[in-house]
């Protein structure tokens, strides 16, 4: 054989290699991009009547209702009712394999939509602010699109539209803890599962991505300063807890930039100040309401610790006394090493390597964290911002948005990595 032929033979076999190496077929992939194509405009409408139609966590029952409607009309077994108000999905393939799950969560904020745009939120003070109105749709798309390709399709996708991933209301129980409880990775038994977050701190048409430690656990606290009321003319005459409390946040913060090693990513944050009643009153009592981002169970410890003894020192070396309670949160989102390399290699594929970026651990949480803990997870982020269109807010404020043309590039990544997951693990 001449060397041209061997170079010809050589370069069609590579070709194949890489193919079966990460499960997509070209013609596959062609197949779900002109069903993306064909959905585009149908999957906007989808998401801005979400995002029309936000609902608190633990309460989002218009969502459910639209979700579950919407599976049941593409063929798929449906559960409702799952966490109060969750919705699982099945898609079974004609083909023997193990099962891939894919998760969205549907809740909205307590924010008053500030944007000047036809598809404004409808509901007062509540909006989807973090995104969730996407992860939706792009959910939603993907069993669009793979309803209609069963036969190519080894094993079950399984779909979990997620209540309350912002957390339940006080006094319940919700969220991805409260799904694994209530059996929604089992029967059939999800091997491994995948998710998506919107950013906006990445341009559209690319996504962020870290391998293990990605995003921060998320802890509550609540400090109660409680002093002695007197009349503001005489303070000496009381015990003032807003001075107290004062210098309590200010020492707090010497917890992360004096008493923790400079590599160890830290945040305490104090969000909430309350007290006092009248101008001319000494407070009694004041109120601190905050979080801390961490990424172990034994640095939350240490953080805890040390908080409580600033915060008895203090008040103790003014007379007054505290009440403190520190809850934590969702651990950390922590992707599985194999599972990460492996999609980003059919993520780069996708979209080309320059648009795949690396990320630092984030601060951010994520109650998808759980699933991780149970099973192999890949989390990631869909890059949303576009600054000609002046789409650039942040997440959790009155204007934030998203470039819709995220849509199908998330549909088009998931659909891709399921699909590679389970041709691997038939």
């Amino acid at each position: 054989m001449d060397l041209i032929k061997r170079k010809i033979l050589i370069f069609f076999i590579s070709i194949l290699t890489f193919s079966n190496l990460f499960g997509i077929d070209s013609s596959l992939e062609n197949r779900i991009n002109r069903e993306i194509e064909r959905l585009k405009n149908k999957l906007i409408t989808i998401r801005r009547q979400i995002h029309q139609n936000p609902e608190l966590s633990n309460r989002e029952f218009k969502t459910s209702r639209f979700v579950a409607e919407h599976l049941k009309k593409l063929g798929l077994e449906v559960k409702t009712g799952i966490a109060h108000t969750g919705v699982v999905g099945l898609l079974k393939g004609t083909q023997p394999g193990t099962t891939v799950a894919l998760r969205a969560d549907m809740d909205a904020l307590p924010i008053q939509e500030l944007n000047d745009i036809p598809y404004k939120s409808k509901r007062k003070g509540v909006m989807h602010a973090c995104g969730h109105d996407v992860h939706m749709t792009v959910a939603l798309g993907v069993a669009m699109v793979l309803s209609r390709m069963r036969d190519e399709i080894k094993g079950n996708i399984k779909f979990i539209f997620q209540p309350a991933e912002e957390g339940a209301p006080p006094g319940e129980e919700g969220g991805a803890s409260l799904m694994i409880k209530e059996g929604v990775l089992e029967n059939p038994k999800v091997s491994a599962i995948f998710g998506l977050h919107v950013f906006p701190l990445l341009n559209v048409g690319t996504i962020g991505y870290r391998p293990e430690a990605f995003m921060a656990q998320s802890n509550r606290f609540e400090i109660e300063i409680i002093g002695k009321g007197a009349h503001g003319a005489t303070p000496h005459l009381g015990i003032d807890a807003v001075v107290i409390a004062s210098e309590v946040v200010l020492a707090l913060q010497t917890i992360p930039s004096r008493q923790i090693d400079a590599r160890e990513p830290v945040v305490l944050s104090v969000g909430i100040i309350e007290g006092g009643n009248r101008f001319n009153i000494i407070a009694d009592k004041v109120r601190l309401v905050g979080t801390v981002r961490v990424f172990s169970k034994e640095m939350s410890r240490e953080v805890k610790e040390k908080m409580e003894k600033i915060i008895k020192g203090i008040t103790e070396s003014y007379g007054a006394s505290y009440k403190f309670q520190y809850v934590e949160g969702a651990p950390p989102v922590h992707n599985d090493p194999s599972l990460t390399r492996e999609s980003i290699k059919v993520i780069e594929k996708i979209i080309g390597s320059k648009n795949v970026i690396l990320l630092k651990p984030q601060m951010v949480a994520e109650d998808f964290s759980y699933y991780g803990v149970k099973i192999p997870s890949f989390f990631y982020f869909l890059g949303v911002r576009n600054e000609k269109k002046g789409i650039t807010h942040m997440l959790h404020t009155p204007y934030f948005n998203v470039d819709e043309e995220c849509i199908p590039i998330g549909i088009r990544l998931m659909c891709n990595l399921l699909f590679a997951y389970l041709e691997k693990y038939q």
